[in-house]
């Protein structure tokens, strides 16, 4: 049984505690009415892929090279990229909150374009921001286009092949985070309803995207 290096223990952060402001992943798409009153999500823990067979390598690859901005024209995101690593506690780091809000790559997923899933992450709003930059993440459909810029000044092609909701509390995470045979990209967000009693959306919204 293998483990991708990139499989996070977990993947959100913890929420608020004892009135100190943990940074936290409030993904997916709601409308202006649905803006929570506090961003905070629960520390989820998901299973170790298990993987059955070797994966073939594809051909259809690109070299390793840091990524520094997403596009994704038919939802008007345009954003710098930030780099994410892992907190004490094995959840994931999120971008900080900011009225300019920020994707982030998750520095230990495979740099978009080799093999692997590479994985994007973003707030979708914020009751004293408004919409984050993946509020429309739910809207993207089959067949459109993300672009990632590189390092190297290349562009990463990817085309979404679908869009997913899952409930937090199944986050089926080998299908997100475990090997692929290919180029792959994961835009990760919250969706769902929105639970004011606990301050948290109840699912994650998953954009799977291969590399054209």
């Amino acid at each position: 049984m293998n483990r991708p290096p990139w499989l996070p223990r977990v993947v959100v952060a913890a929420p608020f505690v004892g009135g100190a402001v943990a940074v936290v992943l409030s993904l997916a798409g709601g409308q202006p009415d649905r803006h929570p009153p506090r961003m905070a999500d629960p520390p989820s823990a998901y299973a170790q892929p298990v993987l059955t067979r070797p994966l073939a390598r594809s051909t259809n690859l690109l070299s390793a090279s840091m990524p520094t901005r997403l596009d994704i024209a038919a939802i008007g995101v345009h954003s710098p990229l930030l780099q994410l690593g892992v907190n004490p506690d094995g959840t994931v780091q999120v971008p900080p909150l900011a009225k300019d809000s920020r994707a982030g790559w998750y520095r230990y997923s495979p740099t978009p374009g080799q093999l692997g899933p590479a994985v994007i992450l973003g707030h979708v709003d914020s009751a004293k921001y408004g919409p984050g930059v993946f509020y429309r993440l739910h809207d993207l459909r089959p067949g459109d286009i993300v672009d990632v810029t590189r390092a190297d000044s290349s562009r990463a092609r990817f085309r979404v092949a679908r869009v997913a909701e899952y409930p937090k509390a199944r986050f089926p995470t080998d299908e997100v985070y475990g090997n692929v045979d290919h180029a792959a990209l994961r835009l990760i967000t919250c969706g769902g309803d929105f639970d004011r009693s606990s301050g948290n959306y109840l699912d994650n919204v998953v954009v799977f995207a291969d590399l054209v």
